[in-house]
């Protein structure tokens, strides 16, 4: 490759295009799916669908991680445990409205995020999935010995001998269709923010530095800022979403935040598409719905792993962009076809 060539690579990756369609596709969707979910699903389908929406954010955290800069981490979903356990502690120590205790734990995700990422900056591949794996087993370990705080005195929060104490919801949105809703917004809030900085000097930087991390040195790009970056981002992500996921249930249980648990969220994340924003909601989908409408039709759960390795599988052979790619390219096919069809 030329200097000249070279040159104009970097250009138009640090340039990049616009992305108006991206942004308008994603506040329509919301804007048609969320009052169709509200109104249409019981009770049972509600936490469903509001467990995935906060799910949703965990994994695009993840993508962020894997889709910008090919980073694999296998901690995100113990990192929604920290931002559960910190909003569940805020909550019962203090009792502040439903978003502080909410931002508390984005905010404490994001901080432990940081430093468990710091060290393992210079590692790639298989190397840094083992290094956040073991911290996925950390917490697994920490988690199983102290439990989730349910409202009880001191730095743990535990009751015993009494019921447990539910985590409140916004007061806004204390019934389950207000409340799935508000999870909705919040995720559309988060790919909102990934957006924004795919659109601005930071994702053009992660772009570059996925590409050819010498080329983005060359450019004077900071490779370990911006890496740093990616983490805290997707720990915040994954720390609203835990948050979520505790005023959807008012509670957390040790036992949802096992390692395979991480392990299984981020192939997930290869199924649907690490970058394009519709891969979080069809993983989540696909690791939250299918389970729940087995279950609810009278068939084991446990299939649905089935149908996630035959669907890991298709995806690495076949569709490097996930289950959203074939659906974008599938949409552009269609409208294409209308184009040329019209007089």
């Amino acid at each position: 490759m030329t200097m000249a060539e070279r040159k104009r690579q970097i250009l138009e990756i640090l340039h990049g295009s616009g992305a108006r369609g991206q942004l308008l596709s994603m506040v329509g969707f919301f804007v048609v799916m969320t009052p169709l979910l509200v109104v249409t699903a019981n009770s049972y389908w509600l936490s469903v669908f509001a467990s995935s929406a906060a799910t949703a954010l965990v994994i695009s955290g993840t993508a962020v991680l894997y889709g910008r800069l090919g980073l694999v981490s296998l901690c995100q979903f113990a990192l929604a445990g920290v931002g559960g356990w910190i909003a569940l502690r805020v909550h019962h120590a203090f009792h502040p409205p439903f978003e502080i205790s909410l931002l508390a734990g984005g905010l404490g995700a994001c901080a432990i995020g940081v430093l468990w990422g710091l060290p393992a900056l210079r590692l790639k591949g298989l190397y840094l999935a083992l290094v956040t794996l073991m911290f996925a087993g950390a917490f697994q370990v920490a988690i199983n010995v102290w439990g989730f705080p349910n409202g009880g005195p001191g730095f743990l929060g535990q009751v015993s001998g009494t019921p447990r104490v539910m985590m409140e919801r916004p007061s806004l949105a204390t019934s389950d269709p207000a409340y799935t809703a508000y999870v909705m917004v919040l995720l559309l809030l988060g790919l909102v923010l990934i957006e924004a900085h795919r659109r601005t000097r930071v994702g053009r930087s992660w772009a570059l530095i996925r590409k050819n991390e010498a080329m983005a040195a060359a450019a004077g790009i900071p490779i370990t800022f911006y890496k740093t970056w990616a983490f805290a981002l997707a720990g915040f992500l994954a720390g609203i979403g835990g948050g979520a996921l505790a005023g959807t249930f008012g509670q957390l249980d040790s036992a949802a935040f096992s390692a395979s648990e991480s392990i299984l969220l981020f192939a997930l994340t290869v199924v649907g598409g690490a970058s394009i924003w519709l891969g979080a909601i069809v993983a989540a989908i696909v690791m939250r719905a299918v389970p729940a409408l087995f279950n609810d039709v009278g068939v084991n759960g446990y299939v649905a792993t089935i149908i996630f390795g035959a669907a890991l599988i298709h995806a690495l052979i076949n569709t490097p962009d996930g289950v959203s790619g074939q659906i974008s390219t599938l949409v552009k096919r269609l409208f294409a076809d209308r184009r040329e069809k019209s007089p």
